[in-house]
């Protein structure tokens, strides 16, 4: 077994270059895995290990200044969810293009876990889900929002297509969630901006809200997108029903499966009629690495790890 943490914290970094060396080279002495995003205004990633290293990488993340109260949700996977570490740069550790919006300094607030029902259920309260499109489709909160965007970058302008009124954006309670935490709390400072009072966040996101929420009290309705190989995660945070379709990264069912438009790392129902034949050509060679390198016993590297959150 596995053990798998999300992770995430708007802080100020002064010098991004050096946060990432110092942390890659712990977790590659840790034999950590995944992904995480550093830049100038904090840091995202998942990633995993075994439970005592994982234990350790996130201690000593916690020890550097700005990050003790480092955001975590854990979970774990049977299958080892990424075959390589990577410690990247970016202008943005989760990306909605508005260098303006600025989460360290301008946020809504946050409501935990066990406060969330009350607050969805107040007719007063918007709730919006600030996750894309193929998210949604395969769990959400009830009555949620859906602005079915394909990314993250497309929220703002979604937002500004409402025409919400001067009264909503005074009176009105504005409650908004994601996987773990951090899209939704950009968004927040995105809303503030746009001249929103109460603005609010699910802190911890959906994995946290599943973490800590009963399940005989819980408002949530169906699976969980993730960024990694489990592809979703069920209430119990056990790993989902769904597959995904490494043509185009969306998730999948059974049914789809047994559609003539499904081919093995190649193509599904939703993206079937988009692939050019160079595409279809370039994913079968692809996949047939990687039986090959199943066959043997080896690890592919396979696509890049996203890391959203």
């Amino acid at each position: 077994m596995f053990k798998v943490a999300a992770l995430y914290k708007f802080a100020q970094v002064a010098k991004p270059e050096d946060l990432q060396k110092k942390i890659k080279a712990k977790l590659k002495e840790l034999n950590i895995y995944g992904t995480i995003l550093i830049g100038n205004e904090g840091l995202n990633g998942t990633i995993s290990g075994k439970e005592n290293d994982l234990i350790k990488a996130l201690d000593f993340i916690k020890k550097i200044p700005g990050f003790s109260d480092l955001d975590i949700k854990h979970s774990a996977s049977i299958a080892k969810p990424f075959m390589r570490l990577k410690v990247k740069l970016k202008e943005e550790i989760v990306t909605i293009g508005d260098r303006s919006i600025d989460p360290v300094n301008q946020a809504g607030k946050y409501v935990n876990p066990s406060e969330w029902n009350a607050l969805i259920n107040d007719p007063n309260t918007i709730l919006i889900d600030t996750r894309n499109d193929y998210e949604y489709s395969i769990g959400t909160f009830k009555d949620a929002m859906n602005p079915e965007t394909e990314t993250f970058r497309e929220f703002p302008q979604w937002v500004k297509k409402q025409k919400f009124s001067k009264q909503d954006k005074k009176n009105k309670n504005i409650a908004m969630f994601c996987t773990g935490g951090i899209r939704c709390e950009k968004a927040s400072s995105f809303m503030k901006l746009e001249g929103f009072d109460n603005v609010f966040h699910l802190k911890g996101g959906i994995l946290k809200y599943l973490e800590e929420t009963p399940s005989n009290e819980s408002l949530w309705g169906g699976e969980c997108f993730v960024f990694d190989d489990r592809v979703s995660v069920q209430h119990d945070l056990s790993e989902g029903t769904y597959d995904m379709c490494h043509g185009c990264r969306m998730p999948i069912t059974e049914n789809d499966k047994e559609s003539e438009q499904y081919v093995r790392g190649v193509s599904c129902p939703n993206c079937f009629d988009s692939k050019t034949s160079k595409q279809v050509e370039r994913y079968k060679n692809r996949q047939k690495q990687i039986d090959l390198a199943k066959s043997r016993n080896r690890n592919h590297i396979g696509p890049k790890e996203v890391v959203r959150k």
